[in-house]
């Protein structure tokens, strides 16, 4: 029952049927592909199977969120007159950041990424997958844990993704206005993150980093 006591429709639960004999292995196998997901700046001219992107979506959209408001969109964009332009606000907002407003200890702490203002992915990636945080506003109600619920959204788009052998990036220009004017969304709706989508070029490179290992992020109690 709800607080103003009317009822809330039930199912039952699923029920997962994993043999505990196998929970290990499945779980082992999924974190090392997951493992081998990189941040790709780099995109091959090659164009993304029908059907992949929405499905993909479809699995973000089965995330949980507070009060199950579901608070996000994504915009899909594939055209590559709109992604010159969101690449051309992009990198007039980057541009600012580092000449302007990065601090010394952010500089540093980027230097091992090489990246810089120029975002050509924005452009060269077959598509884009803009997700915007929905607020409160005339036909959407009012979200609760958003940014929480968003994440979580995020992360299962980019586990999908990488499942379907697709190289992603997570990209957030700061400020993101132009993200609404660009692709005329309203002003309920905020941007979270750019994800830049398609297969890595024949020559692309990533930074040579580690993962913290298990006994750095794992705390028993």
């Amino acid at each position: 029952m709800t607080a103003d006591g009317s009822l809330v429709s039930t199912l039952p639960a699923p029920q997962y049927a994993v043999p505990a004999d196998e929970a290990l292995a499945r779980v082992r196998a999924f974190a090392a592909h997951l493992s081998t997901r990189r941040s790709i700046r780099r995109f091959a001219d090659r164009p993304i199977p029908d059907g992949v992107i929405e499905e993909a979506v479809r699995a973000a959209g089965t995330a949980p969120s507070g009060a199950n408001v579901q608070p996000w969109r994504f915009v899909v964009v594939t055209d590559p007159v709109v992604r010159r332009l969101l690449r051309e606000a992009a990198e007039a907002e980057e541009r600012e950041f580092y000449q302007r407003r990065v601090s010394d200890e952010w500089r540093d702490a980027l230097a091992p990424l090489a990246t810089d203002w120029r975002k050509p992915f924005l452009e060269t990636a077959p598509g884009l997958i803009v997700v915007f945080e929905v607020h409160k506003g005339p036909e959407s109600p009012k979200p609760y844990y958003v940014k929480e619920s968003v994440g979580i959204a995020v992360g299962f788009l980019l586990a999908a993704l990488h499942e379907a052998g697709l190289a992603t990036l997570t990209h957030t220009p700061s400020p993101m206005r132009f993200l609404n004017e660009i692709l005329g969304r309203p002003r309920e709706e905020r941007g979270y993150v750019v994800v830049p989508v398609g297969y890595p070029a024949p020559d692309a490179e990533v930074p040579a980093i580690d993962r913290k290992p298990l006994d750095e992020i794992l705390v028993r109690r």
